[in-house]
C-alpha cells in the first residue's frame, strides 16, 4: 500500500501533471527541478508502481500505471487538509457510475491475487475440528469488534471477547452498543451457514442482511423513505425509496456481472456504503456483504482488525466525494493479504 508520506510534493505535482495531460518527459519535469532530481523523482514513482516509461531515450514519456481513473493516486493528506466546503466534492450521487467504473484489477494482479490465495475451506480441513472452531470464533470476535469500532462502539477488543463467549455485558457501555457487536456474530454465522447463497446477489440478501445487523436496534427495516446526512462530508445520498431501489438493483447487477471474487467485493463494500439505502447500518451491512461474496468463492474474508479506524472513513468519504477508489481498493488488498496470513493457519 502506497503511504502518502512516502511521496514528496515535486512527486505530488508530477502525478498532477501527468493526470491532466496523459503524460510527461522527463525534460518538461527538469524544467522545473536539476536534471538529478527529475530522474530520482521519476525512478521513485516507477518503483511504487504509479507511473511507468514508454519509449526510449529523449523521447521516454512517463504514463500512469493505472488507466482507470476511479484508481488514480490521490493524496488523501492534501484532500483533507483543504476546507470542507473548498475540497471540489461530489455533493450528490453519481448516476454515471454504474457505467463508467470500469475494471478494478488489472490482469496481472488478478493473477497474483489468484497466486496468492489459500481456500479458505481447505484451511478448515486441514485443522483439528476443536482448533478450527476456535479459530472461527477469534475471527468473528475480531470482525464484530473493528466493524462496530468503525460505527462509533466503544467496546474493546477484550470486551468483545467476553461478550460473545460468555454473553457478558461490559460496565460502562450501553445495552446498544452490545446488540450491535452480538448482531455482528449472528449475521457472521448466518453467512457461513448459507455462504453459497451470496454466489449470485438479488435484492433479498441484502435485505435480510441488514435486519440481522440492525435488529433491535430500533432502526428501520427496508429500504429508506426520508434524506440522511453524513457526518464529515457534504456529499448527500440519494433520497427517493425508487431511485434507491434502482441504485441497489444496479449494483446487483454489476457485481453478478462481475467475474473476480474480489472485484466484486470490493464493489458491494464500496457501493452499498455509497448508495445509502437504509436509514442506518449501511457500512456493516456492506463490509458484512462483501465477506459473504468472499466466502462464497472461497476467499478468506476480512476482519479489518488491522485498519486505522479514520483511515477507513476517509477512504470512504473519497469515494462519496470523488468516486475515487484507489485507498480503498488499497485497503481492501491489504486486508485480503491480512487475513490469509493471520487466520486460520496449519
Amino acid at each position: 500500500m502506497v503511504n502518502d508520506t512516502n511521496i514528496n510534493e515535486r512527486q505530488k505535482d508530477i502525478l498532477k501533471q501527468i493526470i491532466k495531460s496523459g503524460s510527461v518527459s522527463r525534460g518538461q519535469i527538469a524544467t522545473e527541478f536539476s536534471k538529478i532530481t527529475a530522474v530520482r523523482d521519476l525512478k521513485g514513482l516507477v518503483e511504487l508502481k504509479l507511473i511507468r516509461p514508454v519509449g526510449g531515450g529523449r523521447s521516454t514519456q512517463y504514463i500512469l500505471v493505472e488507466k482507470n481513473p476511479h484508481l488514480y493516486y490521490l493524496d488523501k493528506i492534501d484532500y483533507f487538509t483543504n476546507d470542507l466546503d473548498l475540497r471540489g466534492a461530489q455533493t450528490s450521487f453519481n448516476q454515471k457510475i454504474f457505467k463508467n467504473i470500469g475494471p478494478l484489477f488489472s490482469a496481472e494482479e488478478i493473477k497474483q491475487l489468484q497466486k496468492q490465495a489459500t481456500g479458505f475451506s481447505q484451511r478448515g480441513k486441514n485443522l483439528d475440528k476443536t482448533i478450527y472452531k476456535r479459530e472461527l470464533e477469534r475471527f468473528i470476535i475480531e470482525f464484530a469488534w473493528k466493524s462496530s469500532q468503525i460505527e462509533g462502539n466503544t467496546y474493546d477488543l477484550l470486551e468483545t471477547e467476553t461478550l460473545i463467549k460468555q454473553r457478558q455485558e461490559a460496565v460502562g457501555h450501553s445495552h446498544e452498543e452490545a446488540i450491535m457487536i452480538l448482531n455482528h456474530k449472528d449475521a457472521f454465522d448466518s453467512i457461513i451457514k448459507n455462504k453459497q447463497d451470496f454466489k449470485t446477489l438479488n435484492f433479498s440478501d441484502i435485505l435480510q442482511l441488514h435486519n440481522l445487523l440492525t435488529k433491535g436496534l430500533e432502526i428501520g427495516a427496508g429500504i429508506r423513505s426520508q434524506p440522511v446526512a453524513i457526518t464529515g462530508t457534504l456529499y448527500r445520498p440519494s433520497q427517493g425509496k425508487i431511485e434507491l431501489k434502482t441504485a441497489v438493483r444496479q449494483t446487483i447487477k454489476l457485481i453478478n456481472q462481475t467475474e473476480f471474487p474480489p472485484a466484486k467485493a470490493l464493489l458491494a463494500a464500496s457501493f452499498i456504503a455509497y448508495i445509502q439505502p437504509f436509514n442506518d447500518g449501511n457500512k456493516r451491512t456492506a463490509r458484512n456483504l462483501a465477506n459473504a461474496i468472499l466466502l462464497a468463492y472461497d476467499y478468506f474474508p476480512l476482519s479489518y482488525r488491522a485498519v486505522d479506524v479514520n483511515d477507513y472513513r476517509r477512504a470512504m468519504i473519497i469515494f462519496y466525494e470523488q468516486n475515487n477508489l484507489y485507498h480503498l481498493k488499497q485497503m481492501f488488498v491489504e486486508q485480503l493479504d491480512f487475513s490469509r496470513n493471520n487466520y486460520f493457519r496449519t
